[in-house]
């Protein structure tokens, strides 16, 4: 198995239109991150998480051009945004796209692109399938692959994580419930969300809390994604991390 990170990033991105913070004005490449997102390859099929509004630029910069399916955590822009341009994929394959995610994210969807939805279409538009997951304990398949979906939380908000096979990924959780903590026991990867290193907020995990949930899970290997540029400099930081902990970078490649 395959997983690229298409972008590391949290809503705003690194760097922050007009910011001057240092990370912002880092000449390191490691330093800029596009909204996050992730690419799982296997056997000839390609699995996306999560579509923002970077999806674009992703897909040409990592020279992908088929998707077998695309798996949403939550109906935020930043995860959701890029669904416009999924049209050329569209083009590419002769067929809808299969989405999948909560029954509330799905409406929200239909809401949000309707024009995608419209009986009566009048111009070129994203061609896309959608199916509602709400039954949190059962698995679900897609092209003969079992996924998990993964309850968590993103501050009072139910989101979703996705396990395949042994890999594992959550962002912008603020909460795991023990159910799911349990189904994550066994796995190989994980991806975390981080936000920043200290500075107590109410959604997404600061590191201690991040760190915390891995040991709770004891995965082989945990990479922190969804990050903030105020989490610091990526050189800095990964030098600070536990054993078998990284910090996850835009364009990483890794396999399971």
């Amino acid at each position: 198995m395959k997983i690229t990170f298409l972008g590391t990033g949290t809503s705003l991105g690194i760097p922050i239109i007009g910011s001057k913070h240092p990370v912002c004005l880092s000449k390191n490449s490691k330093d800029k991150r596009l909204r996050s997102s992730i690419l799982i390859e296997k056997d000839q099929k390609n699995f996306l998480i999560d579509c923002g509004p970077d999806f674009r630029y992703q897909m040409l910069r990592s020279n992908h051009e088929r998707l077998n399916a695309i798996f949403i955590t939550h109906e935020h822009q930043d995860h959701i945004g890029g669904l416009d341009d999924v049209r050329p994929i569209n083009f590419n394959m002769n067929q809808p796209i299969p989405i999948y995610g909560l029954r509330r994210v799905i409406e929200n969807l239909k809401k949000r692109f309707f024009y995608i939805f419209s009986k009566n279409k009048k111009s070129n538009v994203s061609k896309i399938s959608v199916y509602e997951l709400d039954d949190y304990k059962n698995f679900f398949i897609v092209e003969n692959y079992k996924i998990f979906p993964l309850l968590t939380w993103h501050g009072q908000l139910p989101i979703l994580g996705f396990r395949i096979e042994n890999f594992a990924y959550i962002t912008d959780a603020s909460h795991i419930p023990f159910q799911t903590i349990q189904r994550l026991k066994g796995i190989n990867i994980l991806v975390l969300n981080i936000l920043r290193k200290e500075m107590k907020h109410s959604f997404p995990f600061m590191l201690s809390e991040t760190l915390k949930i891995t040991q709770q899970i004891c995965p082989q290997k945990t990479y922190l994604t969804h990050i903030s540029h105020t989490f610091g400099f990526h050189e800095e930081i990964e030098k600070q991390l536990p054993k078998d902990v990284y910090l996850a970078y835009d364009k990483l490649i890794i396999y399971e």
